[in-house]
């Protein structure tokens, strides 16, 4: 019977091929196998191994620590910022350290952008693919980087905000500045929460460059009255409409409109794609990523950050 650490390794492997990643031993590597190949149990400095060793277009990217399934993963990022600088010189990398971490189980999987301005440890639904790796190497790429400069971005046209909700605007933003994932902003009844958060994502968009924006309601109704929001909303600095300037999609199905800068959705409707998205995982043939329906589920789930 496989041991735990077997059995993760079994499903961060499953997971891995799942987002484009060609999985080899140490043995038989082939760094042009694919854009992207993770090797298993990777020689570093020192005689240490790391369990994945992460490659795009034949450069070291990331590393990957395994555990059981059941281990907290909390604290775990120290091992994977040590692995990430202990490359042996025979491995041609992109950078040293390394600027990219996981750690998973297999069930849970956490990810570390050492690019950050404070880089931190956070919760993700899958391992990033290759490309998109690739693509974060580039400054303006760093959402984070761009969160701290938006205090000074700009000055916040005043002429249609109520005080209370320029003051949730940049107390959200300072939040976000400093690197803090959460926020919970609270109003009145009819003090304009919706109104706020539209400016604010705007903001988001226009001054962050944010590529896309995920709005959850909890009721169908909610979602309708929010997209006409967004349709009435006209943009302070350009005065056009926002869904002129921007797609604006309420998501009725399980597809992506992949040109979207704005998707709504309500939380039963993501927790029915992600829940299918989880068993279809499961079920995966190796190398199967081939359909439109599933290449627009997984582009919605890790790209969630940008």
């Amino acid at each position: 019977m496989p041991s735990p650490e077997e059995l993760a390794r079994e499903n961060i492997d499953k997971l891995l091929k799942a987002c484009s990643w060609k999985v080899q031993d140490r043995k038989s590597i082939n760094l042009a196998a694919a854009q992207g190949v993770a090797v298993r149990e990777a020689l570093l400095k020192g005689g240490d191994e790391v369990d994945y060793l992460l490659f795009v277009d034949g450069k070291a990217i990331g590393t990957v620590e395994a555990k059981p399934e059941g281990h907290t993963l909390t604290g775990v990022e120290e091992q994977s910022g040590k692995y990430c600088k202990g490359l042996l010189d025979i491995y041609p990398k992109w950078r040293e350290p390394l600027p990219f971490a996981y750690e998973s189980t297999g069930v849970e999987t956490q990810f570390t952008n050492q690019l950050d301005p404070s880089p931190k440890s956070r919760n993700v639904f899958a391992f990033h693919k290759p490309e998109t790796l690739l693509e974060w190497l580039a400054p303006e790429h760093q959402l984070n980087a761009r969160l701290a400069n938006l205090l000074t971005a700009d000055q916040m046209p005043k002429s249609n905000l109520w005080s209370a909700q320029i003051e949730a605007i940049r107390k959200l933003e300072k939040s976000l500045a400093a690197n803090k994932r959460r926020a919970l902003i609270q109003m009145a009844t009819g003090s304009g929460k919706t109104y706020t958060a539209v400016n604010f994502v705007y903001r988001l968009i226009k001054l962050a460059g944010a590529r896309r924006v995920l709005f959850l309601v909890d009721r169908g109704n909610l979602g309708d009255q929010t997209l006409k929001e967004f349709q009435q909303f006209v943009t302070p600095d350009d005065g056009r409409k926002f869904t002129e300037l921007y797609n604006v999609q309420h998501l009725q199905s399980a597809q992506l409109d992949h040109v979207s800068r704005v998707c709504i959705s309500t939380i039963q409707r993501l927790y029915s794609m992600l829940r299918s998205l989880f068993f279809w995982l499961k079920c995966l043939p190796q190398g199967a990523i081939n359909t439109r329906r599933q290449a627009s589920l997984y582009t919605c789930l890790p790209s969630s950050r940008s």
